[in-house]
C-alpha cells in the first residue's frame, strides 16, 4: 500500500508571495493553504525556524558554483499535515516557470535520496544577481537540494523566484493532450520517455497547447523538434542547448548523463517521435 501524506488534491495551496507593491514595508511570505486552513510564514519567521540550518550546495544549478544558504527542510513545512503520493505538486514562478514533481520526492526525508530545502534570502545579506547585468536574485524563496545526485533531482526541480506550491491532480490528468497511445504498454519507452517529459521539460514548455510553462515553445505544434532536427542535433541540443542554438534570452539548462542518462535521452526521443503522430489542431494564429 502506498503511504499517504493525507492532504486532498486539489484543495491545497502553498503560496510564496513576494511583499505586494501597496506595502512597500511588508517582507515575502509562505502561505500554506490547506482545506480552508491557512498558515503564514513571514520571512523573518522562516529565518527563525527551529528547523532552519546553514546548508552548502557544491553545485547550485542556478549559480554554477557553490552556494550556502539558510533554509528550512520543505518537509518541515507539512508536519502535521498528509499528502496523498498519488497527487502532484506543482511549482510556478513569477516568471512564468511551472513544474510539476512527485510528492514523495519533495517531501523525502530518507538519507538515501535528495532532501528539498526553501532557502531564504537574507534581507541584509542578498544572493547574487542569476545572470550578469541583472539585479535579479533567485530568492526571496528557492527551492534547493542536498545530495541532488541520489534521486537525479532535475534542473527543473530547483525552481527560484517561487510564487506558489499546488497540490492539485497529476499533470497527466489535468493535461490529457500530452499522453501516448493509450494501448502502449506501461514499460514501453515512449511511456517511459513520458515520465521523463514531465519532469524535465513540461516545466518550461507546452506540448499539443498544453501545459502551464510559458519559457519555452510548444514541442509538438505547429512542429515537433524530431521534424527540423536531425536526431544527433536533437540529443546534442538536450545535452548543450548553446552548442546547437544560441541567443541572448536562452534559459535552457543542458542536462547531463547524471540528470538523464543515455538510456533516458533514447526513451524522450521516443515519446517525442511519438507525439509527433498525435498532434492536435493547431490553435489559430494572430489576425494580421
Amino acid at each position: 500500500m502506498r503511504r499517504r501524506l493525507m492532504i486532498s488534491l486539489a484543495s491545497v495551496c502553498f503560496l510564496l508571495l513576494p511583499a505586494v507593491s501597496h506595502a512597500a514595508t511588508a517582507e515575502p511570505e509562505l502561505r500554506l493553504k490547506i482545506n480552508g486552513k491557512e498558515k503564514v510564514f513571514t520571512r523573518t519567521q522562516l529565518l527563525a525556524h527551529p528547523r532552519k540550518k546553514s546548508l552548502h550546495v557544491p553545485f547550485d544549478v542556478t549559480y554554477k558554483r557553490a552556494m550556502t544558504y539558510q533554509a528550512v527542510p520543505v518537509s518541515s513545512l507539512f508536519e502535521g499535515e498528509s499528502v496523498d503520493t498519488r497527487a502532484s505538486v506543482q511549482f510556478v514562478a513569477t516568471d512564468g516557470f511551472s513544474a510539476s514533481i512527485d510528492p514523495a520526492r519533495l517531501l523525502n526525508t530518507a538519507e538515501s535520496g535528495a532532501i528539498a530545502f526553501v532557502a531564504i534570502e537574507p534581507p541584509a545579506k542578498p544572493w547574487p544577481a542569476i545572470r550578469p547585468g541583472s539585479n535579479s536574485t533567485a530568492g526571496p524563496f528557492y527551492v534547493v537540494w542536498s545530495h541532488p545526485e541520489r534521486s537525479k533531482i532535475s534542473p527543473e526541480e530547483w525552481p527560484f523566484h517561487l510564487a506558489q506550491f499546488v497540490i492539485q491532480e497529476p499533470a497527466h490528468v489535468r493535461f490529457p493532450a500530452i499522453r501516448p497511445d493509450p494501448a502502449l504498454k506501461a514499460d514501453h519507452p515512449v511511456n517511459r520517455g513520458f515520465a521523463l517529459f514531465q519532469r524535465n521539460c513540461f516545466a518550461c514548455h507546452t506540448l499539443n497547447g498544453s501545459g502551464d510553462g510559458s519559457i519555452g515553445p510548444d514541442l509538438n505544434l505547429p512542429m515537433n523538434p524530431t521534424e527540423y532536427l536531425t536526431d544527433s542535433a536533437l540529443r546534442q541540443f538536450v545535452r548543450d542547448p548553446q552548442s546547437v542554438r544560441r541567443w541572448a534570452g536562452s534559459r535552457m539548462n543542458g542536462f547531463s548523463p547524471a540528470v538523464l542518462s543515455d538510456a533516458d535521452l533514447d526513451d524522450l526521443v521516443a515519446y517525442l517521435t511519438h507525439m509527433a503522430t498525435r498532434k492536435l489542431p493547431s490553435p489559430p494564429g494572430p489576425t494580421p
